[in-house]
């Protein structure tokens, strides 16, 4: 009698505890992420009916191979503040056949060579270039995200090694090894750059700090172009860093294919959600320029390139779901319209984090491959 009791009252308690939330649900929840090695599916943001009745066609400005000249032009000048593109910028300084024993283990590679490019007000970029031992004459440019240093992307960063790949990798500006300057501002007074968002507090006429996220990659491809002879360059990130190898090769044609993950979706669907964004994915004047679908279209075009997109369909951070859908086609028509290049969306209904998946990797390696 009192052991029904008892078990009644505890499944009872265990009814509350689900329903509402209450201790030990956080306690139970981590536990079985903990031994299902996963966390549960997130909740969709819910997209408001406006974004299913967006004109996508309406918003894609290009009808010609022109206006996508103009529109790499404009953005050239957006960035670089009328100056155009540091066509002579070479890294500083080059530490070739480094030690850094978190990568010891990397299969096939040869040697390390550290780079490091120095911009306006200290802020820098290393980068790792990754020599392997057996090579198919390729690089791949890897951008970390928000989560910090590249090494997060080690397991990408091998498995292109392991495919012969030379790989230089990127962390975003102020994150992993980079530089955060303390910065003196006439009208703020001195204030550390910790966070992309102060990059607002030195933004200028003369100087636009988003050029720190292209122009590193930039020298590093001018350095790459003068000392060596490779056959082809393409790019890869995840989450802040598929924002960059999205509207990187926009800008600069030498990135022949470009397969961002888990990326920033376009602007008329991310204000669904609560945060919309970082300040370089928020910035107006850029977007009015050319915005995320006229960026696909601007890198998807031309002979021998592509442009694909990666999403996770049950991120637990941001993006999930299938709401591509809603531009996919409109983009891949404007792109067969205008007579060459390849555009295309895969999702991947396996990966349950915010990364780059075995099936992922194997999917971009078969692409560059065909």
């Amino acid at each position: 009698m009192i052991f029904s009791l008892v078990f009644v009252l505890a499944f009872s308690y265990g009814l509350f505890v689900g329903a509402y939330k209450i201790f030990p649900f956080d306690v139970i929840n981590h536990t079985k992420e903990v031994i299902f090695g996963d966390k549960a599916r997130p909740e969709h943001t819910i997209i408001n009916k406006f974004s299913y009745d967006t004109n996508v066609k309406n918003l894609i400005r290009i009808h010609s191979e022109q206006d996508i000249t103009n529109k790499r032009n404009d953005l050239i000048n957006y960035v670089w503040s009328g100056h155009g593109l540091p066509e002579s910028a070479m890294p500083q300084n080059v530490k070739e056949n480094i030690s850094d024993s978190r990568y010891h283990d990397l299969t096939n590679l040869q040697r390390i060579d550290k780079i490091t490019y120095e911009m306006d007000y200290g802020v820098n970029s290393i980068s790792y270039m990754f020599v392997p031992k057996e090579s198919n004459n390729k690089v791949v440019v890897y951008h970390q995200g928000h989560d910090g240093d590249f090494y997060a992307g080690k397991d990408t960063i091998e498995y292109f090694l392991k495919n012969k790949y030379t790989v230089i990798a990127f962390s975003m500006p102020l994150l992993g090894m980079n530089s955060q300057p303390v910065v003196e501002t006439q009208s703020f007074g001195p204030i550390i750059l910790k966070s992309h968002n102060h990059l607002r507090y030195i933004e200028s006429d003369s100087l636009k700090p988003v050029k720190f996220f292209f122009e590193p990659i930039y020298a590093s491809l001018n350095y790459l172009e003068q000392k060596y002879g490779f056959d082809a360059y393409y790019m890869t990130g995840i989450s802040g860093g598929a924002w960059v190898s999205m509207y990187y090769p926009a800008i600069d044609n030498r990135i022949s294919q470009s397969y961002p993950v888990a990326g920033p979706l376009p602007l008329y669907l991310r204000s669904n959600y609560d945060t919309i964004g970082d300040y370089e994915t928020e910035l107006p004047d850029l977007i009015r320029i050319a915005n995320e679908l006229e960026i696909y279209v601007m890198d998807a075009h031309g002979e021998n390139r592509k442009f694909i997109q990666i999403y996770n369909k049950y991120d637990p951070c941001c993006w999930s779901g299938t709401y591509f859908e809603t531009y996919e086609q409109t983009v891949k028509d404007k792109v067969k319209e205008l007579g060459s290049g390849i555009y295309d969306v895969n999702l991947d209904e396996t990966n349950k984090e915010h990364t780059i998946s075995q099936n992922t990797l194997d999917a971009i390696s078969r692409s560059m491959n065909s």
